[in-house]
């Protein structure tokens, strides 16, 4: 890990390989890049995996307030310019990590080589599910971390998940439950106040890969299929025994479609 300045915050970042694409993962919400540790082992060898923990997680400064998708988007584009990484890059992003990379790619297309979005939604947030997350900031802040995971983790894997790997549940919900209050709630406001980009997702004209867990309850299937029908040309596939966090569940399916579509 290094701590790079970026803008007006620091990032930790995780970078590793030196040969073949760069590939840019980034992380869902209320995580950090080690979520992407299957991916980073797999890849380290084939690309040049760029792993950062976004403003506000892991060991990055935090911005209290409000975090938007724009502001993290913003971030990685300043991150790329830092690293020196001057080649388009493949952007990998998990549920909050894919806002972010609908974001990148509007703002920051021209660096954009191919994208890859896991488990994640392209509609804003109802009036309802927008109000849930601004009482989870709240509640973060007044009572810690363990108020955002509590909400998280019941919806996080498929059922069977849950009863047979006890122990990837646990690390999840200690890696939620090691951010910091003030991170998880800018983060929140961030995702309620987030746009709709449906509009957007036709316009995406490079290489796109859409990952879906079967039993995903909150990018559900039907959602995510809605998403690759939209983009042109991408790429779908749709991962056996894994929920919301397909890149942990079942990692072998998710690593395997990555690198065929990578043509590794």
């Amino acid at each position: 890990m290094k701590h790079v300045q970026v803008g007006n915050t620091k990032l930790a970042v995780y970078t590793g390989g030196e040969q073949g694409y760069p590939l840019l993962l980034v992380h869902g919400f209320p995580l950090d890049h080690t979520i992407w540790r299957a991916q980073i082992d797999f890849f380290i060898d084939h690309c040049r995996v760029i792993a950062p923990d976004l403003r506000g997680f892991g060991g990055s400064d935090v911005t209290p307030g409000v975090v938007s998708m724009e502001q993290m988007a913003d971030d990685l584009s300043n991150l790329l310019g830092a690293l020196d990484v001057r080649e388009k890059v493949i952007i990998c992003g998990l549920s909050m990590g894919g806002y972010v990379g609908w974001q990148f790619w509007k703002k920051h297309r021209h660096k954009v080589l191919a994208m890859i979005a896991c488990d994640t939604r392209a509609v804003a947030d109802s009036a309802e599910a927008a109000a849930g997350r601004r009482r989870m900031a709240a509640s973060v802040l007044a009572e810690g971390p363990a108020a955002a995971s509590s909400v998280m983790m019941p919806r996080m894997f498929a059922p069977d998940t849950y009863q047979t790997r006890p122990e990837l549940v646990r690390q999840v919900q200690e890696m939620m439950e090691r951010q910091t209050p003030a991170g998880i709630a800018a983060a929140a406001e961030g995702l309620a106040a987030r746009e709709d980009v449906r509009d957007l997702l036709p316009t995406i004209d490079v290489p796109t890969l859409v990952v879906v867990g079967q039993h995903d309850s909150i990018s559900t299937v039907d959602e995510m299929r809605k998403i690759a029908d939209a983009i042109p040309d991408a790429l779908w596939v749709d991962v056996p025994q894994a929920g919301h966090l397909a890149i942990v569940e079942n990692p072998a399916v998710v690593n395997e479609a990555i690198a065929e579509f990578i043509t590794l």
